[in-house]
């Protein structure tokens, strides 16, 4: 007999993280649409459909299978003093095997910003990423001049490892990022493999 699984939910000081639903649309598409310009300068250009509800639905629909399959954990910020939602944080293509890692991704409406909410996210996906998927690797990438996406990831115990060219399209454009990864601490540079 299967059980039910138990539903993703991650609580942080001020906020639950958890996937998104149908009836988030309203409030979502309220905050991308009074947050664009703060935005687009750092994510990949927006569809002619963005802010629509089919595309937010796809998108429901995309986090509700990740999450199932275990190839993504993507939340939204919801305060719990009066249910707002500040953004969101995807820890995306989840790699089992050798690997143990994924990709961080986040974004944080533009009145909400700078506030620490998306470093109370983040230290909270990290911990959820260590200790509950067993995660060994958590990698980031943004632009070298996003310097409170650095920061963020940076006070968060990420570490600068380098440059990649072209690495994403960025508001239409092929942009080269910097590149973080925040390592399992129980884990650096150890292995299960025995010794001869």
């Amino acid at each position: 007999m299967l059980l039910p699984r138990r539903k993703l939910k991650i609580e942080t000081e001020r906020m639950t993280l958890r996937p998104p639903t149908h009836s988030d649309f309203r409030q979502w598409a309220s905050l991308r649409a009074e947050s664009r310009d703060f935005l687009t300068p750092w994510e990949p250009a927006w569809a002619a459909d963005h802010l629509t509800r089919k595309a937010f639905t796809n998108r429901v629909y995309w986090a509700q299978r990740s999450v199932a399959n275990g190839s993504a954990v993507p939340l939204f910020l919801i305060r719990r003093e009066d249910q707002a939602l500040l953004g969101a944080v995807t820890l995306d293509n989840i790699r089992r095997g050798p690997s143990q890692a994924g990709t961080l991704g986040y974004w944080v409406g533009a009145k909400f910003a700078r506030q620490g909410y998306m470093r109370e996210a983040v230290g909270a996906l990290v911990h959820h990423a260590f200790a509950r998927l067993d995660l060994s690797r958590l990698e980031a990438a943004c632009l070298p001049e996003n310097r409170p996406s650095r920061a963020l990831l940076e006070s968060c115990g990420f570490k600068y490892e380098g440059v990649a060219q072209s690495y994403l399209q960025i508001n239409g454009r092929w942009r080269t990022h910097v590149l973080y990864a925040a390592l399992r601490p129980d884990r650096r540079g150890r292995t299960d493999a025995g010794t001869l």
